[in-house]
């Protein structure tokens, strides 16, 4: 077994697009940075070679020792190191690395960033950066929501850094939402695709990369895009309902990367436990009827519409206004069919409007895709199918096959940011 257990390891580093690579790994002040050891170890074990630039303030959290001795190169810190002149080069580091990765980054890091404020060694090391900079930041929820955070990751997107999104989920404050940094072997794997795209844009001598969240440019400002996400509950009873697994992520997800393009976005969401940005229009609701009436009224004044919310076929044909008590006989319930939101937007097109529907299959998928892609009326289709594990309902990854009248095409698995990108990528082709 360990025999075996070498030899995966050796295949996996030969494989790794990081063998031979070299990383500046920042470290801020937060509580994640215990997690940078993972970061480390994954780096090191996909072949590339790691050295640290810590802030004081985060060797309150993770001691130099530690991180020295799992990347054998001493911590940088401090501009100085001695008293006889001896001094560390922001400058050299900037022209060393292959690549930058500030994990975690806290709101005060970020905001130092963004405004070019050089207080530290880890700070003038990024403004000297020549590669390319990822970022993972990590913080509160509230922190993280303020419009000053989210001003300050639309400067550093706009800047041409990478932006690792945080997760949702239990914060050090005891709260729970979106700011906990996303986990150490997807930020290692994010750095690992990344160069894996650019070496196969190398070969096509294609050089324009659209990964990892990257900023456009803002190619959307002025455009007006409708999404709808999550799914819809349909009452039996004042306390049960015909509902899905949905949780929403992918809709967030796709309003999230319009936002940053630029967009004026209206998102129309079912009942979901998430939160988007300040900036985005939201508007809740919790049946198909709502959904409909909400969404046929917004796309009257919008440029393209994603319908990505997983909407209920089927609501009970009356529903009880007392609780439904349980009998030997069971329940019966006799179901009518909902609104179909994507075939009555689609009746309602005008010639520069844009459809964008999402097929969720569970056989046949291309097939019943490309039905769905006439039927609705829509410019293409977005296909997952429930038959790849790991991928759609509840998950943070998503593998998708895109559907056109012009053909299709498929792409790999992974997070639903990053698909975020590559579905509005399409989008702004057609616009």
């Amino acid at each position: 077994m360990k025999l075996t257990g070498i030899l995966m390891h050796l295949q996996a580093k030969n494989n790794s697009m990081l063998k031979g690579k070299k990383i500046v790994l920042g470290i801020t002040g937060s509580i994640a940075a215990y997690k940078s050891c993972l970061i480390i170890r994954g780096l090191i074990k996909r072949g590339a070679e790691v050295q640290v630039v810590i802030t004081p303030a985060g060797k309150e959290f993770i001691t130099p020792i530690t991180l020295s001795a799992l990347t054998h190169k001493p911590v940088i810190s401090e501009f100085f190191s001695q008293r006889d002149g001896t001094w560390h080069s922001h400058v050299d580091l900037g022209l060393w690395a292959d690549a930058m990765l500030i994990a975690p980054c806290t709101a005060s890091s970020l905001g130092k960033m963004a405004n070019g404020i050089a207080d530290n060694m880890l700070i003038t090391t990024y403004l000297s950066m020549k590669a390319p900079v990822f970022i993972a930041p990590a913080m509160d929820l509230d922190m993280y929501r303020h419009p000053s955070t989210q001003h300050n990751l639309d400067l550093l997107r706009s800047y041409g850094n990478h932006i690792i999104e945080p997760e949702s989920g239990f914060l050090a404050s005891g709260l729970e939402g979106k700011g906990r940094m996303e986990e150490p072997e997807v930020i290692v794997d994010t750095l690992n695709k990344f160069f894996s795209e650019q070496s196969s844009q190398k070969s096509s001598g294609n050089q324009t990369s659209s990964s990892c969240g990257e900023k456009h440019g803002g190619e959307l400002t002025g455009k007006r895009i409708l999404i709808t996400a999550g799914p819809t509950y349909e009452r039996i009873d004042p306390v049960r309902f015909i509902g899905n697994y949905s949780s929403g992520k992918m809709g967030f997800d796709l309003a999230e990367e319009c936002r940053r393009r630029g967009a004026e976005v209206t998102l129309i969401a079912g009942p979901v436990a998430l939160e988007c940005s300040p900036e985005i229009k939201r508007i809740d609701v919790e049946s198909c009827a709502e959904m409909y009436d909400a969404a046929v009224k917004a796309f009257a004044d919008s440029d393209a519409a994603i319908l990505s919310a997983a909407v209920a076929d089927f609501a009970a044909e009356s529903v009880s206004p007392t609780k439904i008590k349980r009998g030997p006989d069971g329940l019966t319930l006799k179901l009518k069919p909902t609104h179909d939101i994507a075939s009555s937007l689609g009746k309602m097109k005008k010639p520069n409007q844009k459809l964008v529907a999402f097929a969720l299959e569970t056989n046949d998928e291309e097939n019943n895709a490309k039905g769905k892609l006439e039927r609705k009326n829509a410019d293409f289709i977005v296909l997952n199918s429930t038959r790849i594990p790991g991928t759609t309902f509840g998950s943070d990854d998503n593998k998708i096959k895109i559907i056109s009248r012009n053909g299709s095409h498929e792409y790999d698995k992974k997070p639903k940011t990053e698909v975020a990108v590559d579905i509005i990528n399409e989008l702004e082709k057609i616009l």
